[in-house]
């Protein structure tokens, strides 16, 4: 009998153990935040510059540089360094890179010392370039993370920040864009995992896709087929020389020149063929504006919270159209004066060239009011933030000659 009882206190015991290593493998959920910029990030945006080094602890913070994406990482990552130091900071430049002169960047990128550097600081910079020459850095030929990359997640789950601009901004989700095509053609031909899309390091989890530089080059067109293809219900597209901060609580805040586009398609039903979607979603984040990830909640910017849009004393009147959606600016453009509007419906058309492939094939942008969205005026200019705007796309015959001369 004594045996029995042994035995059993023995096999509770281990099972205890087993438990309790289980545990410890499970990821710890990361304390620390992300400041996720578009791109073009100039060297007087106070806001953004001095958010970084807060984040990272404040004045003489370690912030480790990483110019993995740059075509010249010393240069552009001597640069980093003396921008953030001017802001307050201590950073230090992080030799892992492929293109580096006379140094070997993979073997870096698994050096005990250097990931130790990393682990310790109080946040990372990634510079802009190109996003595959990150992650094709920072993870073994097997897909493996190396020990700096470890390192990169031990410091953000501890609470520190991780930063990056352009293509170190791209990285922040489980997918991004590897050599995507045209945005036009993106739409007409779709997105093919491993080459138009690749795997990101998903800092913000794997439940959020990340575009950048999106106003200026109206990317949020490409964003959606990318989106449809891994299952992702939720994009966030981020402007030029603007960033989101993103903290533990999934708080997203928008802070520098300009905003960023969310894309909501929860309730989003496509049909097949042509790239064809209905009933998404679409909201402006203007500077100081937020959004919480988790209960899909905006609050917008101090300076708007008494000026809410009432859609029965519009300002704009008549009807509302783009021959170019996809223009600098154009879809946030339309999307301030529909909610400010007589009108219930805006268009937005995308046309490709006569010499392109499918110089037929078009694209028709509807947006609409419903009565979900909702709209709010800066007090001080004429600056707008724009919740829930319905979105449809549907392909269209563009006839040949489109025009002709008189």
């Amino acid at each position: 009998m004594l045996q029995i009882v042994v035995h059993a206190i023995l096999a509770l015991a281990l099972l205890a153990s087993s438990a309790s290593h289980a545990a410890d493998k499970e990821p710890v959920p990361p304390k620390g935040s992300l400041v996720i910029i578009g791109g073009a990030l100039r060297a007087d945006n106070d806001a953004v510059w001095e958010r970084i080094v807060q984040l990272a602890g404040g004045k003489g913070a370690r912030v480790a540089v990483f110019a993995s994406a740059s075509a010249s990482p010393e240069r552009a990552g001597s640069y980093l360094v003396e921008r953030l130091n001017r802001y307050g900071a201590d950073a230090f430049f992080v030799p892992v890179a492929e293109r580096l002169d006379g140094a070997d960047g993979r073997a870096a990128a698994d050096d005990p010392k250097l990931a130790e550097a990393v682990r310790t600081a109080g946040g990372a910079y990634f510079s802009g370039g190109d996003q595959g020459r990150i992650t094709g850095v920072l993870r073994r030929p097997d897909g493996s993370n190396t020990q700096v990359l470890d390192a990169l997640w031990d410091m953000y789950r501890r609470g520190g920040v991780i930063a990056g601009s352009s293509a170190g901004a791209a990285i922040m989700s489980s997918t991004m864009f590897g050599h995507p095509r045209s945005i036009l053609s993106t739409l007409q031909h779709g997105v093919d995992d491993g080459r138009q899309i690749t795997r990101g390091l998903g800092f913000i989890g794997d439940d959020v896709f990340i575009d950048q530089h999106l106003l200026v080059r109206g990317r949020f067109a490409r964003m959606l087929p990318a989106m449809l293809a891994k299952g992702y219900k939720i994009g966030l597209g981020i402007d030029e020389n603007t960033a989101m901060v993103v903290n533990a609580k999934r708080d997203v805040e928008v802070i520098g020149y300009r905003g960023a586009l969310l894309v909501d398609l929860s309730e989003a039903a496509t049909r097949d063929g042509s790239f064809n979607l209905a009933n998404g979603r679409l909201s402006y984040l203007d500077n100081g504006d937020r959004f919480n990830l988790a209960t899909k909640t905006f609050t917008p910017a101090p300076e708007k919270a008494h000026g809410k849009v009432d859609t029965k004393k519009p300002y704009w009147r008549g009807p509302l159209f783009s021959a170019d959606i996809l223009g600098n600016g154009t879809v946030v453009d339309l999307m301030a004066k529909l909610i400010d509007s007589d009108q219930v419906d805006a268009i937005g058309l995308s046309l490709d060239s006569p010499n392109a492939e499918r110089p037929d094939l078009g694209f028709e942008f509807k947006l609409s009011r419903v009565s979900e969205s909702v709209g709010y005026q800066s007090a001080f200019s004429e600056a707008y933030s724009v919740y829930n705007v319905r979105l449809d796309i549907r392909p269209i015959v563009v006839q040949r000659p489109l025009y002709q001369y008189r």
